[in-house]
């Protein structure tokens, strides 16, 4: 089968002197077809750490090269902020092949496997002791606790339904999950702020904790929220790559990497503090 990465034909002049020499090594076969070179068309954010940045430097970069290498593919980025539409101004308008850290349920594209699922986490500062588990814990209400805010109320995420349904408003700090777009890593404020005793926890995805957790000049404690779900509410979620709906071919390619290199991805995934859970979706 015909590999499901674009293909791009490198052509060139030849010195007339090397033409003549070739067909006296190749017996009279003046033109050998050069190979074509293989690209695989990422788009990512390139100020979102622990995922990508411009630098290459995020977990998602390193999947991508990964792959990119192991297909023998030229990896390519379009960089492009991830808010209000993100995806229709990448693989909506054909600027890339791929995008990767998509919810495996997200219906604007064709996901491959999941290659992780992660949870939202309660984090706090070690020195507090606090080990919150669920939301049910009585001790929310008395704490200063940090939550990430999409926006309006129906848009928001799990974490700030779960505390709204339990009337735990007045005590609840929101941060924006995109963050201060000027600053590196605008995520990351959550989390820097439960280091600095601003918040006395907060609930936070558990890639981002997990990264930037051992950052910190103070130990955090991290604990999966538990139950994983709240009724239909989920807050853990298996992730995969998306691609254009319809490119059935190169999601099969990518499935089939994502299920060989399953134990390097895990490594990558290690490396940059990603909590994991199992089921569903257990490969």
């Amino acid at each position: 089968m015909s590999s499901a990465f674009p293909e791009r034909r490198a052509t060139s002049l030849l010195p007339a002197v090397t033409a003549i020499c070739a067909i006296a090594c190749a017996g009279g076969d003046a033109r050998r077809a050069a190979p074509p070179v293989r690209t695989l068309r990422v788009c990512a954010d390139p100020n979102n750490l622990p995922f990508s940045n411009q630098c290459g430097e995020g977990f998602e970069n390193r999947i991508a090269e990964l792959i990119a290498r192991d297909r023998g593919a030229v990896l390519s980025y379009t960089w492009w902020a991830q808010r209000r539409g993100f995806f229709r101004s990448t693989l909506g308008e054909g600027r890339c092949d791929v995008v990767l850290g998509v919810p495996t349920t997200f219906e604007r594209v064709l996901a491959t496997s999941r290659y992780y699922r992660s949870s939202y986490v309660f984090l706090s500062r070690r020195d507090r002791g606090l080990n919150v588990r669920s939301f049910d814990d009585p001790v929310l209400r008395t704490l200063r606790v940090g939550v990430q805010i999409v926006g309006a109320d129906y848009a928001n995420a799990p974490p700030a339904h779960a505390l709204s349904r339990r009337g735990i408003v007045a005590n609840v700090v929101g941060f924006d999950v995109y963050g201060d777009y000027a600053r590196e890593s605008p995520p990351a404020r959550i989390v820097t702020a439960v280091a600095k005793g601003d918040v006395d926890l907060a609930v936070v995805w558990g890639p981002l904790a997990g990264y930037f957790a051992r950052r910190q000049p103070v130990p955090l404690d991290i604990t999966t929220v538990a139950p994983a779900t709240d009724g239909v509410l989920p807050f853990a979620f298996d992730i995969s790559m998306g691609v254009r709906r319809g490119n059935q071919a190169l999601r099969d390619e990518l499935d089939e990497v994502i299920h060989r290199r399953r134990a390097d991805i895990d490594a990558i995934l290690d490396d940059y503090g990603v909590p994991r859970v199992g089921a569903p979706g257990e490969s």
